[in-house]
């Protein structure tokens, strides 16, 4: 995802503040409080919302501007552009995200657009300034190393100061061998209690026998008690039997009765149901002889009025009609005036043709496409018609503008090139420049150069004197060597010696070729050529000094200094001319890129303009006046052809309804031959009549239907009654009404025998004793003797428990006794809480050592799996930094921590390195971690002013590194003025101080 436009309303100082066209790598350059921090808080509050007011954030609520926020526009890899907003509102501020396909939405899309990160993820992972290095700058020992380790892993130091953390926790509570932390304090103090509550208890043996000889008396107190509960619970149903006792007995007897009467089986209050059946039943019979009386008087009467069926048949249609008859004048009115709009059409029908001045028939325009969408491309081709001539206008003006200003600095360049001096003229000012031609410079070199040939002079005759005397000493010593070998030659001769011979023979040899080489003379020495060259400088120097053309040394370098300058402004001028000839290319350009949108245009114009069936001169100017005409050509054509229809409409309705109204009147009307109104006015007359008769009719047969339905219903009822009583004399299993009766009675004493059992099973249901118990005591016949003996037995047990009890109270006496001496229990209390103590700081330490313990794991776990590919990365990046000295990154084999390896292999911990390495390597490992774990999500890289600390050549490399991460986009914020020469002028965006931005 990258960051494509920002447009902040109000943010701190920043009131209505617009950046456009932010590119892949955007450097933010401005001095202190030019609102770089600003700008950075605002994309961050954009993205995961604004401060709170609990939070310790700044919030950047503008003072002087009421609207508080802005909007982003980025371009995502997977949803495209989109712009995210976010204004004042509900804690965070309310933020809405609206995609470029027109998909709305809020803080759910904005997770979606952001990949679920949240705000402090983001700041670890995307998000780095100084404060990452300077906390390198105050940190010592292995303490470089782990955070280096943290920065690793999530990007911050928070795994370092958590491990750290959680160290320290471990071990202030404890340690194996210490004696300060918690747990070891308390267990020292712990054992030497343990040791006092030892002896002390062995001073309390009595002690023990008397707790022992309480706790047998106190189970002994518990067994009387429970006899006593027993015996109490036996007499309390002894007592309550004596009470329920009769009820009992009544209960069995009822119960006998019952079943001696055995099962009955009759309908409930069978009795009161069979004589209120019986009374119904004459009633009814009264009701339908009557009824039968009134339902034929009825029938007579109705035959006497009949209405005439046919006519009442069609008395809707003939209605209908009737009721149409107001439509028919409105229809006639309807008509004059559809030919009065007719025309009307017809007429602006003709001027719209004369206006297209089309070969096209109507059938032929209607058929021309003329919907939204071509609606559409007609205006959108003419808007551009139109743009594109504006933007070749623009494009003419900037050609002339663009080409004015080249020729002018061509102009500038020939003038420049033209005062410079030429490359022959050039280098032989140098050289007189160089060889320094004045006069007395040329003399004191011509002094100089007499005294060298002066030397060489007398050094040349003192040479010649010297080899005249050696060569004749080396002439008389080979001629003396030369008469010895001889000799010996002859003596090998005369003794036939000729190895003798020979050897001599070869010295003779060598001293000829000796002789040879030492008596030839030198023809010309080195001498003689340095005095040679000596003598001809001594004719230049005296040359230049008689030839009168001596010049100033200062005016010769002024020239050259002038001309320098000039060199200086030509290239300015040809660099502006290179600048000029990119801009006028640009031009070119963009004419080339005008033509071929013109093309375009006029393609599509022209494929339009033949769907649209209009000639190509029209459709050139006029497109979109030839397409409106056509709309309304047919608009119009439509509404005529619906008048048209209406029109042939109408006259077909007046028509159907003249023809039906004949048809009816010379049906039902005796006189023929009446026109419309007449027939119309005869017919309703009819239709009253006729509908008098049916109503009068139709209400004697309501009346006769609502008698026979009477009728029927008291037949029902009649009937009904009767199968109810059959009923419940086959529910009683009996054939007549005699038996039935006599059932009843048995039925009636058996249901008194029910309720009293009824009323004797409520009293007993309040007894504590249940039926088990109650049959058990009907066998009991002395039951005052048995609740006596247990009186007595009780009374045995309470002295036992008397007795008991004060033995008890005496031994807790002594007890009491030994004690408030205090030392046992004491201790024991003591003990027992530091106990306590010592348990609760147990657990309290093993929950930090398992949280320390989940660290390491999870540590290791992830330098197994997933560090190994960063580090490969950020050993790329620290190579490149380095220019190659620091090569490798190796994990520390136990813990957390990084060892460096250098180019001669020699292994450093992080704090054995200097400050700058330290934050190269610090700097690779965030960026590898931006790109390698987390190289899927592509979000912005903020960097502020992170580079500060180093020198020039590491700030270059560092710069060239951040150029070549191209998958994500790099926002860089800057107040070194010193470090924008690594970027282009259009890649850097001046902030200027207390002043509104509009880029």
């Amino acid at each position: 995802m990258k960051i494509v436009e920002m447009h902040i309303y109000g943010f701190g100082q920043l009131d209505d503040v617009k950046i456009n066209n932010i590119n892949d790598f955007q450097v933010f350059f401005g001095e202190n409080e030019a609102g770089k921090s600003t700008i950075m808080a605002f994309i961050h509050g954009i993205f995961f919302g604004f401060p709170t007011k609990q939070q310790s954030e700044l919030r950047y609520e503008p003072k002087h501007n009421a609207k508080y926020g802005g909007k982003l526009r980025v371009n995502h890899e997977e949803l495209g552009f989109a712009v995210i907003e976010r204004v004042r509102g509900k804690s965070a501020g309310d933020v809405l995200v609206t995609l470029d396909d027109g998909t709305v939405g809020n803080e759910e899309l904005l997770k979606q657009l952001l990949m679920k990160f949240d705000k402090s993820l983001f700041q670890a992972i995307f998000s780095f300034n100084l404060q990452g290095l300077q906390n390198i700058h105050q940190m010592k020992g292995e303490e470089i190393g782990k955070f280096l380790f943290s920065a690793g892993t999530l990007g911050t130091e928070r795994l370092s100061k958590t491990e750290a953390m959680l160290q320290k926790e471990v071990d202030s509570r404890f340690k194996p061998s210490g004696k300060k932390p918690i747990i070891n304090d308390k267990l020292l103090a712990l054992h030497e209690l343990n040791g006092e509550l030892k002896k002390a208890s062995a001073k309390n043996q009595e002690y023990q026998t008397l707790i022992e000889k309480k706790g047998a008396l106190q189970q002994e107190i518990m067994e009387i008690h429970g006899l006593l509960v027993v015996i109490d619970e036996k007499t309390t149903k002894l007592n309550e039997w004596k009470k329920i006792q009769s009820f009992v007995k009544e209960e069995r007897w009822t119960k006998k009765e019952i079943d001696d009467l055995g099962e009955i089986h009759f309908p409930a209050r069978g009795i009161e149901r069979a004589e209120k059946f019986n009374q119904l039943i004459h009633p009814y019979n009264a009701q339908i002889s009557s009824i039968a009386d009134r339902i034929k008087n009825l029938k007579n009467e109705l035959e006497s009025i009949k209405p005439d069926p046919s006519f009442l048949t069609n008395e809707s249609a003939i209605l209908t009609i009737l009721e149409q008859m107001p439509l028919y004048e409105q229809l006639k009115q309807e008509k004059l005036q559809c030919e009065m709009k007719l025309k009307e059409f017809e007429e602006k029908l003709s001027t719209i043709s004369e206006k297209l001045h089309l070969p096209l028939n109507e059938e032929e325009i209607f058929s021309i496409n003329t919907n939204i969408y071509m609606k559409n491309q007609v205006e959108m081709v003419s808007k551009k018609s139109q743009k594109l001539l504006e933007v070749k206008q623009e494009l003419e003006d900037r050609y002339q503008e663009e080409k004015d200003t080249l020729e002018e600095l061509e102009k500038d360049l020939r003038g420049a090139q033209s005062q410079i001096f030429s490359k022959q003229e050039r280098e032989r000012l140098e050289e007189q420049v160089k060889d320094g031609n004045d006069k007395n410079r040329l003399e004191i070199e011509l002094n100089a150069v007499k005294d060298k040939i002066e030397f060489y002079q007398h050094a040349k005759e003192q040479d010649e004197n010297t080899l005249a005397s050696l060569f004749n000493q080396r002439k008389i010593q080979v001629l003396a060597f030369a008469l010895v070998l001889f000799g010996f030659a002859l003596y090998g001769v005369l003794t036939r010696q000729w190895v003798l011979l020979f050897l001599s023979v070869i010295g003779c040899a060598l001293i000829g070729i000796f002789m040879n080489k030492s008596l030839r003379r030198p023809k010309e020495n080195d001498v003689n050529q340095k005095l040679h060259a000596f003598r001809e400088k001594e004719k230049q120097l005296i040359q230049k000094l008689e030839s009168a053309k001596f010049r100033n040394i200062s005016a010769l370098e002024e020239q050259l200094a002038q001309d320098s300058r000039r060199k200086e402004k030509l290239q300015i001028i040809k660099v502006k001319l290179d600048q000029q000839h990119k801009q006028y290319d640009k031009v070119i350009s963009k004419f080339e890129e005008w033509e071929s949108l013109a093309a375009q245009n006029k393609e599509k114009l022209l494929t339009i303009s033949k769907e649209l069936k209009i000639p190509k001169y029209i459709a050139n100017s006029y497109l979109l006046e030839a397409f409106q005409l056509i709309e309304q050509y047919k608009s119009i054509g439509r509404d005529r052809r619906k008048l048209i229809e209406r029109l042939e409409q109408i006259i077909f309705e007046q028509s159907k309804m003249v023809n039906e109204l004949k048809f009816y009147a010379t049906q039902f009307l005796p006189e023929k031959s009446l026109d419309i109104q007449k027939s119309a006015f005869l017919l309703r007359n009819k239709s009253k009549e006729e509908h008098e008769k049916q109503i009068k009719s139709q209400e004697k047969r309501t009346k006769l239907a609502e008698l026979e339905a009477d009728m029927q219903q008291i037949i029902k009822e009649q009937q009904h009654v009767q199968v109810e009583f059959n009923k419940l004399l086959k529910e009683a299993n009996v054939e007549n009404e005699q038996q039935y009766y006599e059932l009843g009675m048995k039925a009636e004493k058996r249901g008194k025998l029910f309720e009293r059992l009824e009323d004797i099973e409520k009293q007993l249901q309040y007894s504590m004793l249940n039926e088990a118990e109650r049959e058990s005591f009907l066998q009991i016949h002395n039951c005052d003797e048995i609740i006596s003996k247990c009186n007595d037995e009780v009374l045995s047990l309470q002295t036992r428990l008397k007795k008991l009890q004060e033995e008890q109270a005496s031994i807790k006496y002594e007890i009491q006794i030994l004690e408030e001496g205090g030392v046992y229990s004491d201790l024991l209390h003591q003990f027992k809480q530091k106990k306590f103590e010592l348990e609760e700081e147990a657990k309290e330490w093993s929950v930090y050592w398992l949280a320390y313990d989940l660290l390491s794991k999870t540590v290791e776990k992830y330098k197994k799996i997933h560090l190994p590919r960063m580090l490969a990365k950020a050993e790329e990046y620290l190579l490149f930094l380095t220019d190659g000295n620091y090569q490798k990154i190796h994990l520390q084999g136990t813990g957390t921590g990084f060892l460096i390896e250098r180019v001669d292999h020699t292994l450093f911990e992080a704090n054995e390195l200097s400050q700058a390495t330290t934050e190269q390597v610090y700097v690779s490992i965030r960026l590898a971690l931006a790109t390698t774990l987390y190289e899927n999500y592509r979000l912005p890289i903020i960097i502020d002013d992170s580079f500060v600390n180093f020198d020039a050549r590491r700030t270059q490399k560092v710069m060239e590194l951040l150029k070549r991460l191209d998958q994500n986009q790099i926002l860089f914020f800057t107040c070194h003025k010193h470090l924008l020469q690594h970027f282009h002028k259009e890649n850097v965006i001046s902030l200027e101080k207390k002043k509104a931005l509009n880029l």
